[in-house]
């Protein structure tokens, strides 16, 4: 039964696609060329804004992330100057040590 069930979804898959094709094929007017014609400019337009809206969105994100790594390099910096203050100030405790002692 698990095999007929998949043949069955096969010939509805095939049957889906031969019908699209039909469909493309079985235009025999003007108008439903132009009908046709006006769904398929309808759908590059929507794609082309749809793409739009992408390019965009993916802009604002490559200068959002160029921004963060800008903050986190100047957090690198400060920390690094810090570390080497507390390094010199460790040392400086250190001599101020062994004079002491």
């Amino acid at each position: 039964s698990a095999q007929i069930a998949d043949l069955q979804q096969k010939l509805l898959d095939a049957d889906n696609g031969d019908r699209a094709k039909q469909r493309w094929d079985s235009i025999a007017t003007i108008l439903e060329a132009k009908c046709a014609l006006k769904y398929l400019l309808g759908e590059l337009v929507s794609s082309k804004v749809q793409e739009s809206k992408l390019q965009s969105s993916l802009e604002q994100s490559q200068a959002s992330c160029s921004d963060v790594q800008k903050m986190l390099m100047e957090e690198r910096n400060h920390t690094a100057e810090m570390e080497t203050a507390f390094q010199n100030q460790i040392l400086v405790q250190e001599q101020q040590h062994q004079e002491k002692v």
